[in-house]
């Protein structure tokens, strides 16, 4: 089988990388040192379900030797007894190795940047945007990843018009790349006196943060702008200039941070939200060339796309990429988005198979 050859280059690399983790040259060498370990991490449930398939294959060779060669009929009947159980139990390994041996994203073990946008629906699109940012902390409070506040212009009656946000943790951008695109709620507003149901809509942008190496910006392409801050922070934000405003010349990407009370501070989350938009527009152009050789459901990397509909009334939420629809939107608007992820990680895996 075609896969076993796979499994056993990646099982000669595992150990392969084992070895150099004990040598003293690569100990010293820190970095080098966590790439490798990072990288052996990756391919540990891997080799783990090899060394398994391999046994179970020992045991299914065993079994049919005794049920081809005994003259003990009790044996026999257990020996098939028990290969019908092993050959069950092949299948689903065999099934398990598939998905393992899909590529992984490089990105997923990565902490993310998300940005949120009020849209189309006036006061409502601000409430909708604020309700999304309260999703996602809250996901992320179960997750025990920790958020980190960039931006924010608030709208009228506790919305957003914008809300950057950092959510720093292991695997987050697995787990939530997948968010990017038009979001639409359906609901009466509060303000509504007839009952009448309203659609507003929000934009999410999920990109993933960003090393100091896979983006190289020249700073003679970086305009700075210093100004006050004007949203939240105290009252001493306001008397002096720590605002900062970010313009790449070459893309036109402007980005702002005026969350801290330093100057510094704030430029370098700017900065930083800077790196993982240039890195996401590199990703987006890479998944269009992607896409145009392979359909995929769940990413199709247009971030004007209408991804997902929540509707109050009906409390179902519909995800328009892979069809499904789930009748508990009240938990899923307080963070309770495990379900749906996993039905959108489990439709992209069936793509990259079909893919395959």
């Amino acid at each position: 089988m075609e896969f076993i050859k796979k499994l056993q280059s990646l099982k000669e690399k595992f150990d392969q990388i084992t070895e150099q983790l004990s040598e003293p040259g690569i100990v010293s060498n820190q970095e080098r040192y966590v790439k490798l370990n990072r990288e052996r991490s990756g391919l540990i449930e891997i080799v783990e379900t090899y060394n398994e398939y391999n046994t179970l294959i020992k045991n299914i060779e065993g079994n049919k030797e005794i049920v081809s060669t005994s003259d003990e009929q009790d044996l026999v009947e257990m020996a098939e007894m028990e290969l019908e159980e092993l050959k069950e139990k092949k299948e689903e390994l065999e099934e398990k190795i598939k998905l393992l041996l899909i590529p992984k994203d490089p990105d997923d073990d990565k902490s993310v940047i998300v940005e949120i946008r009020a849209g189309t629906g006036g006061d409502e699109a601000g409430l909708f945007a604020a309700d999304l940012f309260r999703m996602y902390s809250r996901f992320a409070e179960l997750k025990g990843w920790k958020q980190d506040l960039i931006d924010m212009n608030e709208s009228g009656k506790g919305g957003y018009k914008e809300v950057v946000f950092g959510l720093i943790g292991q695997g987050v951008y697995g787990d939530l790349k997948f968010e990017s695109g038009v979001h639409r709620v359906q609901r009466v507003p509060l303000t509504e006196a007839s009952g009448r149901v309203h659609t507003s809509a929000a934009s999410v942008v999920v990109m993933p943060e960003v090393e100091d190496v896979e983006v190289d910006i020249d700073p003679g392409d970086i305009r700075v702008d210093v100004y006050r801050s004007g949203g939240a922070g105290g009252q001493n934000v306001n008397k002096v200039e720590t605002a900062i405003r970010l313009t790449h010349i070459p893309t036109g990407i402007v980005v702002q941070c005026q969350d801290e009370r330093s100057q510094l501070k704030n430029r370098q989350k700017a900065m930083k939200v800077l790196k993982a938009r240039l890195y996401d527009q590199k990703l987006s152009e890479q998944n269009s060339e992607i896409a145009a050789q392979r359909k995929s459901m769940v990413k199709s990397g247009d971030r004007s796309d209408k991804i997902r509909t929540y509707n109050f009334p009906q409390n179902r939420v519909t995800d328009h990429r892979i069809g499904v629809t789930l009748y508990n939107l009240s938990e899923i608007i307080e963070g309770s988005l495990e379900e749906l992820i996993e039905k959108l990680k489990i439709a992209d895996n069936t793509e990259k198979l079909k893919a395959d």
